[in-house]
């Protein structure tokens, strides 16, 4: 358990911001050039402890990852059928990302493998992947039915392609599904309710995975090897992006320019809602990052009002709800969050934890099945408040403190797992009169 931190209101936050690289591209770049054969270089790899538990399952099963001085990754991967069986049990530490992906890659292997997580993995829905995966002919143990973490997969048979209708929008499911079906005997068609982030479709496609889409069906077409491109340079993260959006938005006397952000239209749902709530917010220097589209991002102070987020765009900001409710909370009139019911099983209950860790700030949040209700503008105070030891929560916390009168955070160390430096960025933008 690291220290609490401290932080007090400011009267205004300027400057530039360089993004961290985006957390699922990371994830996915070591992935698929661990399934090429020639080397690939990464650079503005996310080093996160999520990204790192990617990189550690990998190289266990004979990846080679070396990283240079500022930080830049060479891959050397085994080939499309090339990995090597691991010596002991593969831990995705607090990743989901890492285990529902990994699972159908290995799923898909001629050997045996187990996966674990800490506690906090431990105790999310892993069935959801694991359902699919089964009618591709893919063997997975786990407890409780085989729910949750651990999970032992089976040596597979010939995995058969497969067409699944998706009963909900889970990029992290899909993704599962696309990397166990490169190792199908036929092509696997996925049909979603509604879009999730595509940032694996965009880097198979990358690697010469042909993927076809036709409206909310996609069709992976297995390949016997990847083209891996010599270079990924990976966008900014517009999740950890997000949080700078909102507070340059609420709290008066800010500018923030912030670079290199990707601008994936399947995750750009949180500039959509903040414009939609009068958010100042400008988009330039727009440009390709091989299959990504980025650009910088000028936000502003501005006055904000509430609206309603409906089901339709949860897969586009689901990641963003915990500070578009600090948003919220400085708007006038009411916002409502529909269709978010996902969030319970994320790192932590997120809706319960938004509603009960701001409400310790003398925030007024009505939580519903599937979201929240907040009538704004309110009065926040400073308070003691804890993090759930999930990232998102404690910085949407410090937003929330630093825009009002402060606020101290237990368990702020969890920020590692996606923004790492954030509380010292978030020092050095502060102007303080």
């Amino acid at each position: 358990m690291g220290e609490n931190i401290k932080l007090s209101g400011t009267t205004g936050l300027v400057g530039t911001v360089g993004i961290p690289g985006d957390k699922s591209i990371s994830h996915r770049s070591v992935m698929l050039a661990g399934l090429a054969d020639t080397k690939v270089k990464v650079t503005n790899f996310l080093h996160s402890a999520d990204c790192g538990a990617t990189i550690a399952c990998m190289r266990a099963m004979g990846v080679v990852v070396e990283k240079d001085e500022i930080g830049d990754l060479a891959i050397i991967g085994r080939g499309l059928f090339g990995l090597s069986e691991p010596q002991d049990v593969l831990d995705a530490g607090n990743s989901g990302t890492t285990m529902r992906l990994l699972t159908g890659l290995l799923g898909a292997q001629q050997f045996f493998s187990v996966m674990t997580g800490d506690s906090s993995l431990r105790k999310r829905p892993m069935g959801r992947a694991i359902a699919p995966l089964t009618k591709m002919g893919i063997q997975i143990t786990g407890r409780q039915q085989s729910r949750y973490a651990p999970l032992a997969i089976s040596p597979a048979g010939q995995v058969e392609g497969i067409e699944y209708e998706m009963p909900v929008a889970s990029a992290q499911v899909k993704s599962a599904i696309l990397l166990a079906a490169l190792y199908a005997g036929n092509s696997s068609t996925i049909i979603e309710p509604m879009p999730s982030r595509d940032h694996t479709e965009r880097m198979l496609e990358t690697f010469g995975v042909p993927i076809v889409k036709n409206g909310r069906a996609i069709t992976l077409h297995p390949v016997q090897a990847l083209t891996a491109p010599e270079l990924i340079n990976v966008p900014g993260d517009i999740s950890s992006a997000a949080f700078w959006l909102v507070a340059a938005s609420i709290i008066p006397n800010s500018q923030l320019t912030l670079t290199n952000v990707g601008v994936n239209p399947t995750r750009t749902g949180i500039l959509d809602v903040l414009k939609q709530m009068g958010a100042d917010i400008t988009i330039t220097n727009e440009r390709w990052s091989g299959r990504e589209p980025v650009a910088d991002i000028i936000v502003r102070s501005a006055k904000l009002k509430g609206v309603t987020i409906e089901a339709d765009i949860i897969p586009r900001l689901i990641d963003e709800i915990p500070v578009l409710a600090v948003a919220a909370l400085f708007a006038d009139g009411r916002t409502v969050v529909q269709g978010a019911e996902e969030l319970r099983v994320k790192e932590t209950d997120r809706l319960k934890a938004v509603a009960v860790e701001l409400g310790k700030m003398g925030a007024k949040i009505t939580e519903n099945d599937d979201g929240l209700s907040i009538e704004g503008p309110q009065q926040l105070e400073a308070a003691v408040c804890h993090s759930h030891d999930d990232h998102r929560m404690a910085m949407a916390l410090a937003i929330a403190g630093v825009a009002a009168h402060g606020v101290e955070i237990q368990e702020p160390d969890c920020v590692q797992v996606s923004y790492p430096d954030f509380f010292t960025v978030l020092s050095a933008l502060r102007r303080d009169e």
